[in-house]
């Protein structure tokens, strides 16, 4: 089969070392993809917006299988666009991926089906939202009500830090139309915790649990990223509270999307947090998650090309997904100033060094000597697996060090958290 995976991050290039692997991919493809997937597929110059010209491409050279990875094609209708075209897409439809677009709605579909969630108001003026907020305890949760590439939501430990916020979102508009409606909820302590699962309508297969680093410096400090590395399994969070999430979060939302006339078909991203009343939602994604994908897809056993077609084609329940035992460990690479302002274009060395780790490319290009270059805030995310975390651990910051460019940052302590005893 030929394959076409839309994007050209981290969680695309996961996604296409996976499909690489399966014996029934004869030739993949990336839309618009990087410089590390280069070495997988063949590299198509479309933008992930460009429905058009996507589609032109993929009929153009009989695509089987169509695969989306980022948030903002999917709210666009992406998938829609090609299954009007008759061209088999793995992705949830417009009026599904809504869940991920609209931070309101997910928070009243939560609410109308009594789902665990944080309690919450939204407001549509800034006035409104101010004066909500005089009122509100602190600490509490500001959010975009749109997509703002992972960084519309904070947590604000003041009440200066939380008028800032709101303002910028709802009078700046540093979001854009992301920021015409806003959710402020109550702040939720606990242990976080990530659960994807491949969803088709009813049906859920939960992936393996991750933990995600989001904050730039070590100990949880600065400012939210899209993510400075993960970790697979997450041992310290007993299996009966990812049981309960899963039976009380995952299942109820993909039962209420259907019951909404809005079946949702892809992956569904459940961020969690792990409260002392029991597992509460955060927020929900619908695509794979960047960079929760980097360690769940190493420790899949089954051919991710089979779990897709079987989703496509509404025969999900009738696939066993099996998973290995080893752990996995990925720290990311970022760019020095990373996620404020930062330089591109600088060379990167001592990647045919690494031997014992997978490099998954999120901002690299390759330059016309063949050298590969910085070309994001995150550049490199490296993954390793081991018989458990400490050895996973190990070995990924092991060959990260091999690694060089100018003004490399890495956090220190990812899956720390894993190994308290």
């Amino acid at each position: 089969m030929k394959v076409l995976v839309v994007g050209g991050g981290g969680r695309e290039h996961a996604i296409l070392w996976a499909l690489s692997q399966s014996s029934k991919v004869s030739k993949l493809y990336c839309a618009p993809g990087n410089g590390g997937i280069a070495a997988l597929a063949e590299c198509v110059p479309i933008q992930v917006n460009q429905f058009e010209l996507l589609s032109e491409f993929a009929l153009a050279q009989s695509i089987d299988l169509v695969v989306v990875g980022p948030d903002d094609p999917l709210f666009e209708g992406i998938v829609d666009h090609f299954e009007a075209l008759g061209i088999a897409v793995f992705g949830p439809r417009q009026n599904a991926a809504i869940i991920e677009g609209s931070k309101v709605f997910t928070k009243q579909l939560l609410k109308k089906y009594s789902i665990p969630t944080a309690t919450y108001e939204s407001f549509e003026d800034f006035e409104s939202a101010a004066a909500y907020l005089q009122a509100h305890s602190i600490p509490v949760v500001i959010k975009a009500d749109g997509l703002a590439a992972g960084k519309g939501v904070t947590v604000a430990f003041s009440r200066e830090e939380a008028e800032q916020a709101l303002r910028e979102i709802m009078v700046d508009k540093v979001f854009g139309e992301a920021g015409n409606q806003v959710v402020i909820e109550e702040f939720l302590t606990g242990q976080e915790m990530s659960i994807l699962a491949f969803v088709d309508g009813e049906v859920v297969r939960p992936m393996t649990p991750s933990q995600d680093h989001k904050q730039v410096f070590d100990g949880d400090k600065g400012p939210n990223t899209g993510g400075m590395g993960t970790y697979s399994p997450v041992p310290h969070i007993d299996q009966a509270l990812v049981d309960e999430a899963i039976a009380n979060i995952l299942i109820p939302t993909a039962r209420a999307m259907v019951a909404e006339g809005r079946p949702f078909r892809g992956v569904l991203y459940a961020g969690l947090m792990m409260t002392p009343q029991g597992p509460k939602t955060i927020e929900f994604n619908a695509r794979f998650g960047d960079p929760e994908t980097q360690v769940v897809l190493p420790r899949l056993k089954t051919d991710l090309l089979d779990i897709f077609l079987a989703v496509v084609n509404g025969k999900l329940a009738d696939l066993e997904i099996e998973w290995r035992d080893e752990a996995a460990v990925c720290v990311i690479a970022a760019s020095g100033g990373y996620p404020g302002t930062f330089e591109r274009g600088f060379v990167i060395e001592g990647l045919d060094e690494v031997e014992d780790a997978i490099v998954f490319h999120a901002g690299t290009k390759r330059a016309e000597d063949g050298s590969l270059l910085t070309n994001g805030g995150r550049v490199l995310g490296v993954t390793a697996l081991g018989k458990d975390i400490e050895e996973a651990r190990t070995k990924a910051y092991a060959e990260i060090e091999k690694i060089r460019f100018h003004g490399k940052h890495s956090r220190t302590d990812i899956a720390l958290k894993a190994l308290v005893k």
